[in-house]
């Protein structure tokens, strides 16, 4: 099973950025998803920000799915500068790779929790690794999407557009400088690399995280 957290409030405000578009996940059977806390912070952003819609559903994580839940509202999806996604990772992938031209930011990070895990296929991972990158990368992820899970990629060893340990894999970190390209977002690459805290899901059952 998998569990997610929704970031700070102040965190998830500074994402909501122009006229936002929230796309919750109530998920799937194998993941816990917030759903009161989500319903109230998203209330409290509704009275500061431009949230021009908050569309709540299940198994955005598979394309065809979330294509016919958006259709819809793909007239407010278009006009919205931000796609505000709060669900597992592997949801906010497949929004961001179905919305190639939007800001797609995270308002979660994912943790792992013991038991089943869930069978169902998909073309993207989520390592729940409870600190996601997703809104340095332009919403492909750095962890499952490198063979190296590098944070401040990429390592020199692709050739060709792909992975030096899985030449049929793409290189990880030539897709989020393409994504990056496309949302005009190179100057994200400029920032210091933000540290990745791995001590974070194995304490997350502590209390304190000590």
């Amino acid at each position: 099973m998998l569990i997610t957290q929704l970031k700070s409030k102040d965190a998830i405000a500074s994402l909501a950025q122009g006229k936002t578009f929230v796309i919750n996940c109530h998920g799937c059977k194998e993941v816990y998803f917030p759903e009161y806390q989500a319903d109230e912070l998203q209330k409290e952003l509704a009275a500061e920000k431009d949230i021009t819609e908050i569309m709540t559903r299940d198994y955005i994580c598979n394309p065809d799915h979330l294509q016919l839940q958006l259709e819809k509202y793909m007239d407010k999806v278009k006009d919205a500068d931000t796609v505000l996604v709060c669900s597992c990772g592997v949801g906010v992938q497949t929004v961001a790779k179905y919305l190639e031209e939007k800001r797609v930011f995270s308002g979660c990070d994912t943790y792992p929790l013991p038991g089943f895990q869930g069978v169902t296929p998909q073309e993207l991972d989520c390592a729940q690794c409870g600190e996601c990158y997703l809104n340095y990368t332009g919403g492909v992820c750095p962890i499952t999407a490198c063979s190296k899970s590098l944070v401040n990629g990429q390592c020199g060893g692709s050739k060709n557009g792909k992975c030096e340990v899985d030449k049929d894999m793409e290189c990880g970190w030539e897709r989020i400088y393409r994504k990056l390209e496309k949302l005009n977002k190179l100057d994200t690459l400029k920032h210091p690399t933000k540290v990745r805290d791995y001590k974070k899901p194995f304490d997350f059952s502590t209390k304190d995280g000590e």
